[in-house]
């Protein structure tokens, strides 16, 4: 913050010509800047610094190109973009891919030092109001805890700066901290900040004591997690094995079961918190038409779903709040949208039948009718063949309102049969360089308002940072690491019986597995599958596989003429074909050194004492 307070002579001279004789001249302070030695000693100032803070989240996961698309959740459709080719085995500390906001390590340490400088000025603060000074110091602790977070668990142990360096130091490079010395600073943080901050007003999209407990939940599952446990990931991964530094990327000693302990016990503390939890007290699953409701109240965060945020981003209408496009960014292209970051068959597949069995291509009956019967979230989460949707404000040809993916027969004006391609696909007659690789396109997130038009509006739907089911499923999957399968399964019913689904009763390895994959679903989309896959260590085999793509023909039944196509399995036999996305739009495969992102080549060149991780 410390301004040049000093202009060349030729720029005073000609100042002073144009305004004169003047004493106070060389004392008019610049009206589009504030001193440094000034913000701390008025309220309003410290205040605007801290909040200044919060710009370094972007918007959230609402950026164009989507996390999602990095995992075995979607693909983003327009190549060329970096993302693309992050998840291949060709990431090097040169170039690393696309790198959004929160994940860029020179973007991080320039907000952290911003709240160091806050953290350090409030500690002797200046201005006599001291129920402000804790809440701004609480706030500026859950911001740098949460940017140390952020580079904990995409890099490992990164170098702790807890001061703000200032002109005429002797050294400004530094080494890596340990992952355990990194975790321990940002519990400390989050402790700190939750204690700050308890009793304080709750201001949406500020920092609270339950924001802070739920960062330190988050980090403290990572913490304990087979990723970081050195012997268990050296079981996994010769990569990981091989490394010379594993002290920077996990525990070295220590009890796994004692962190779990710990990631239970974070947990606990905010299912404690009053106030929080939407529909979390039932004792058996609603009905799905019920459950579709929840979910998308959830998703939007409303009609009550507003209970289960703790920390996020909210926006306004306003076309400086790109966040807001997030219709326009994967919409269907048959609606002018942008179709970015589509769904993929994986993650179509993973959503269970309503009675809790898998869905399985080798059942026939499921087969020929895919999207029937399914978990409700599916429908709330996803854009299907035949789904109805908003109205199409752009054409007249789908006076039924349905996402059209496949191809189907009509009978053209000469009375023979014709191809009418999808209005969604790309081979549409709107904007066909939009449409879907995949087949399905996101609905998750979007408003569904039918007056809300997203090609050229913008959408209120905020993103959640930190969500009080995901402190509910942190619970579980520590429970279940400590052998209390009851506790898991209660707790895990909660979640399930609010989006109408049935109970899990399994136990051991077999409950591991259905919990891993209700956490997939309920948090799809949510910036949460990067992170699980790569900790449980099961990314080789879920993000080095290529993704898989629906291709679905409607063929005409006999005596049936159709001139205008819409859904309708009374008149049309469909059949449902899985095939991989073609080679040369995404090629997917997985190196073990993908397990962390590499540090970029500029900052290891600026600083001899880091470590690169793994592989690069």
């Amino acid at each position: 913050m410390n301004k040049i307070k000093s202009l060349s002579l030729g720029v005073i001279t000609a100042m002073a010509l144009m305004t004169g004789c003047k004493d106070d001249f060389l004392d008019t302070q610049p009206l589009s800047s504030v001193p440094s030695e000034l913000v701390w000693t008025d309220a309003a100032l410290a205040e605007a610094f801290v909040t200044d803070l919060y710009t370094v989240l972007g918007v959230g996961g609402f950026d164009e190109q989507m996390q999602a698309s990095l995992t075995d959740e979607a693909v983003f459709t327009h190549p060329g973009r970096g993302i693309n080719t992050i998840t291949e085995a060709r990431s090097n500390p040169a170039d690393p891919g696309w790198i959004n906001y929160t994940l860029n390590w020179p973007n991080m340490y320039s907000r952290i030092r911003a709240a160091n400088l806050a953290i350090t000025n409030l500690q002797e603060p200046q201005f006599d109001n001291p129920e402000l000074v804790d809440r701004l110091m609480g706030e500026a602790l859950f911001m740098r805890a949460y940017m140390y977070h952020q580079l904990l668990r995409y890099y490992g142990g990164v170098p702790l700066v807890d001061s703000p360096y200032e002109l005429g130091a002797e050294d400004y490079t530094i080494a890596r901290n340990t992952f355990a010395e990194t975790v321990d600073f940002i519990v400390k943080d989050a402790e700190q900040a939750a204690q700050l901050l308890d009793g304080k007003p709750i201001v949406l999209g500020r920092a609270s004591k339950a924001a802070a407990l739920a960062l330190k939940s988050r980090v403290l599952l990572y913490a304990a997690s087979d990723l970081h446990d050195i012997p268990t990931a050296n079981a996994k991964s010769s990569i990981i094995a091989g490394y010379s530094n594993p002290e920077l990327i996990g525990y070295v000693d220590g009890s796994q079961m004692e962190r779990w302990q710990k990631a239970q016990a974070a947990a606990k503390d905010v299912l404690d918190l009053p106030g929080y939890g939407f529909k979390l007290n039932l004792s058996g699953p609603v009905t799905p038409e019920e459950g579709f409701e929840n979910y998308v109240n959830v998703s939007l965060f409303r009609g009550g779903g507003e209970e289960d945020m703790i920390f996020g981003r909210y926006f306004i209408q306003s076309k400086n709040e790109s966040g807001g496009q997030v219709g326009l960014y994967n919409g269907p292209n048959g609606y002018r949208n942008w179709a970015g970051n589509t769904p993929i068959q994986q993650l179509v597949d993973d959503y269970e039948m309503m009675d809790g069995s898998k869905f399985s291509w080798d059942n026939p009956e499921q087969a020929a009718n895919p999207y029937e019967n399914r978990d409700p979230r599916f429908e709330a989460s996803i854009l299907y063949d035949g789904a109805d949707w908003k109205p199409r404000f752009t054409t007249t040809a789908d006076p039924a309102n349905q996402i059209q993916t496949g191809q189907y027969e009509i009978i053209g004006p000469d009375g023979k049969k014709t191809t009418h391609f999808g209005l969604d696909t790309r081979q549409s007659s709107i904007e066909d360089w939009n449409g879907s690789r995949t087949g399905y396109y996101m609905r998750r997130f979007i408003d569904p308002n039918p007056n809300l038009v997203d090609m050229n509006m913008w959408q209120q739907v905020p993103w959640a940072f930190f969500r009080y089911t995901e402190a509910v499923l942190n619970y579980v999957e520590a429970s279940i690491e400590l052998g209390q399968d009851a506790e898991a399964q209660a707790w895990l019913n909660k979640v399930r019986f609010r989006v109408g689904m049935p109970a899990v009763t399994e136990t051991g390895d077999a409950l591991m597995e259905r919990y891993r994959n209700e956490r997939r679903i309920e948090m799809a989309y949510e910036e949460q599958r990067f992170h699980d896959a790569r900790r449980w260590m099961i990314a080789p085999e879920e993000f080095g596989e290529q993704p898989g793509i629906i291709d679905i023909k409607g063929t005409l039944k006999p005596g049936k003429t159709v001139t205008q196509y819409q859904h309708n399995p009374e008149n049309y036999n469909y059949t449902y074909n899985v095939i991989e996305l073609g080679e040369g739009i995404e090629n997917r495969a997985w190196d073990d050194k993908m397990f962390y992102l590499p540090i970029h080549r500029d900052e290891m060149n600026r600083n001899d004492k880091l470590v690169q991780n793994p592989g690069y």
